[in-house]
């Protein structure tokens, strides 16, 4: 699949201050384009606060970050224009009464009516119908989710998906947009070991694209550039920066209190 060219992201002393104390704190990194950055910790430090931060959905009140050289928080409207979300439970859930096909067929329209120039509205119905449909194809590709291969093909459920396919189309959903940046919550939930593996492969391969990608996850596979939010012990306590531990209920307080921009 073509892809654009990824955005840089970068952090320095970037924080959320929830009404219950610290979400996330003291985060400080640098990743090239088309890096594959893993956010790893424990469910409830913050990780998923931190991604939607990131990719100017949360606003923070600390430090500051860049997506694709857009400041944050300042220019958050800009950065959600460049980042796309992938699955992030509680904030783009694939609906499980939707069928495959529903879901990209909306995704494709809504695309074509929010996220087309001028120039390309202006072109004839059938060449941009051909158009939105080869940019489905190439999302589906780049996502390795071929619909023939499903029980009911694209009539499929979501209900009915295993995790792996679910993840994979929550891929190509964000994937048709052509977004510089790709964020992906919970990346190995409840994933067994094999699963887990192509999962990450799913992910190096849009990174290797050319798309950075942002991966929350509980442990980070190796070759990956890693943002911890949890303190570590041990060997691995200087490899990477830290971010302070919170809880659930302060994770909960900034999604509530903080807001999504």
């Amino acid at each position: 699949m073509e892809s654009p060219h990824g955005a840089a992201v970068s952090a320095e002393d970037f924080g959320l201050e929830g009404p219950r104390g610290p979400v996330f704190r003291n985060v400080t990194f640098s990743a090239e384009p088309g890096a594959l950055v893993a956010i790893e910790g424990p469910s409830g430090s913050g990780r998923t606060c931190l991604l939607l931060a990131l990719t100017g959905r949360m606003r923070t009140t600390e430090g500051h970050a860049e997506t694709g050289g857009l400041r944050l928080p300042k220019q958050a409207a800009a950065v959600r224009r460049i980042a796309a979300l992938g699955p992030v439970p509680g904030v783009s859930e694939l609906d499980p009464a939707f069928t495959v096909a529903e879901h990209l067929g909306e995704r494709a329209l809504l695309q074509g009516r929010y996220g087309a120039s001028l120039r390309t509205l202006l072109r004839p119905r059938a060449e941009r119908r051909a158009a939105a449909e080869a940019r489905v194809d190439e999302a589906l590709e780049a996502a390795g989710l071929d619909p023939a291969t499903l029980p009911k093909s694209g009539r499929t459920s979501v209900r009915d998906l295993e995790r792996l396919e679910a993840l994979r189309l929550s891929v190509a959903l964000a994937l048709i947009g052509k977004p510089r940046l790709l964020a992906v919550d919970d990346t190995d939930l409840k994933l067994p070991d094999a699963e887990r593996d192509r999962a990450w492969a799913l992910l190096r391969s849009v990174a290797d694209a050319g798309t950075t990608v942002l991966a929350v996850c509980s442990e980070a596979p190796e070759n990956t550039q890693v943002v911890r939010t949890a303190p570590v012990t041990g060997e691995r306590a200087a490899e990477e920066p830290t971010t302070a531990p919170t809880t659930d209920e302060e994770t909960a307080d900034a999604f509530a209190e903080a807001g999504r921009a």
